[in-house]
């Protein structure tokens, strides 16, 4: 019975098809995730928090399994070393949004909760543009490839999503929400620690950019 190493070596371009649809799937996933949250709001349904729970579980594990398949099955791209962060990047914008705007909708208990949120958001969404700016200034000059520190931030950032979510619809209680007021902080300290590793890693071309020109 072959392993399934041997069964990417054998056939690269189906084990390839199956990490690149992996990796795409995250699109559809949270897409369809923010569309069932908000018909939840509107139309609730006593099945519809778990299918939508569901999906976010499913698109957080498309970002662990496709890295490791393609490892795994020697298929790794150049596609899908851009893809998946951009994935992530997709993650961030449809989900960490859309929960905030479930919080600002939960009530006045919740306003606190729901202002934290949105520091959150905006603070990683504006973390992916510089870090992505300092890349492009770096192009040629520096390993483009994400550190430990981008690697951690994204690992903490999809579980953040499920716990939120789980919170909202399945237990609304104050010493739950401060739990994950804790952990939301904690991933926040994370992401400004991310920008502080990754400006002082491509520092030199930031410096240089910075240089007037002869």
């Amino acid at each position: 019975m072959a392993s399934s190493n041997d069964t990417g070596s054998n056939h690269p371009r189906y084990a390839l098809w199956i990490v690149t649809a992996l990796t795409l799937a995250r699109v559809p996933l949270v897409l369809v995730f923010m569309a069932g949250a908000l018909v939840q709001l509107h139309q609730p349904r006593t099945w519809l928090p778990a299918v939508n729970l569901a999906l976010l579980v499913l698109a957080s594990l498309t970002d662990l399994f496709d890295g490791w398949l393609a490892r795994r099955w020697r298929v790794t791209s150049n596609f899908g070393a851009l893809a998946d962060p951009l994935m992530d990047k997709v993650f961030y914008i449809a989900v960490f949004p859309t929960l905030t705007f479930l919080l600002a909708r939960a009530g006045a208990e919740e306003a606190g909760h729901a202002l934290l949120m949105l520091c959150f958001t905006v603070l990683y969404l504006l973390r992916d543009q510089w870090v992505s700016f300092l890349r492009a200034l770096a192009a040629g000059q520096a390993d483009m490839r994400a550190n430990w520190m981008g690697k951690l931030r994204t690992a903490i950032s999809f579980p953040i999503g499920c716990l939120l979510y789980l919170y909202l619809d399945f237990d609304f209680s104050q010493p739950s929400r401060n739990v994950m007021m804790g952990i939301e902080i904690f991933g926040l300290a994370l992401n400004l620690l991310s920008v502080y590793v990754y400006t002082r890693r491509y520092a030199p071309a930031l410096r240089k950019a910075l240089a007037p020109k002869a």
